[in-house]
């Protein structure tokens, strides 16, 4: 579904990712794991359409997505990728249902129906009592569960995850992890997931180790 040819990117001096080719497949879950500073994050985004390598292209189903416009870029990132970071990035002024609901508003999807799929994914995610909480009424693990409904909100074809449990308990970091695989499992959702937690990364389908700005290996 998804496949990166000969990436490469540098910031400066520094040659974060070198020569980079992958493949991932639709229903699989990934984890990329390796030391810091290997080049798991710039893939990411750059697997995200966040970024731009500066060499070398990504393929969605083989179509070339880095050379779209900016605006065509962003409509096909915000309609086919969802994204889960370690910090949640969730907005505190507004409530859980208001912050799960945004990626259906920015894609311009009916207001009414945006906001019963956002209802629908918080109630499936054992959240129905906290709709109109505010993050800082949110327990750590609550809210990430509010970044993964709102990463699921348009159903996209792949979620990217960056550290997804790094700032989470054991016990909050376990649910989350298997509220991963059910969702792969009833939903053959595709997940791409930066992690340490080397747990997950033993879930995970396969396991895409990087060094040095490379893959060293995938098992």
């Amino acid at each position: 579904m998804i496949t990166g040819k000969n990436i490469s990117k540098r910031y400066g001096d520094l040659l974060v990712l070198n020569d980079v080719s992958f493949t991932f497949n639709k229903g699989e879950v990934t984890a990329i794991i390796g030391p810091s500073g290997a080049g798991k994050s710039t893939l990411l985004h750059i697997i995200g359409t966040i970024d731009k390598p500066d060499s070398g292209a990504v393929y969605y189903n083989d179509i070339e997505v880095s050379k779209y416009p900016s605006n065509a870029l962003a409509r096909f990132r915000n309609k086919n990728i969802g994204f889960i970071f370690q910090f949640h990035h969730l907005l505190p002024e507004l409530t859980a249902l208001e912050n799960v609901s945004i990626p259906g508003y920015i894609y311009g999807t009916d207001d009414k129906k945006v906001e019963e799929r956002a209802k629908s994914l918080l109630c499936d995610l054992g959240l129905e009592g906290r709709l109109n909480h505010k993050p800082g009424q949110l327990s750590g693990g609550e809210q990430q569960r509010v970044s993964v409904a709102r990463a699921l909100l348009n159903s996209p074809d792949v979620i990217l995850a960056d550290e997804p449990s790094g700032n989470l308990d054991s016990k909050n970091a376990n649910e989350l992890h298997e509220l991963f695989f059910k969702l792969k499992s009833q939903l053959n959702q595709t997940f791409i997931i930066v992690t340490h937690n080397l747990e997950l990364a033993e879930m995970a389908d396969k396991k895409m180790i990087m060094k040095d700005g490379a893959i060293d290996k995938i098992i």
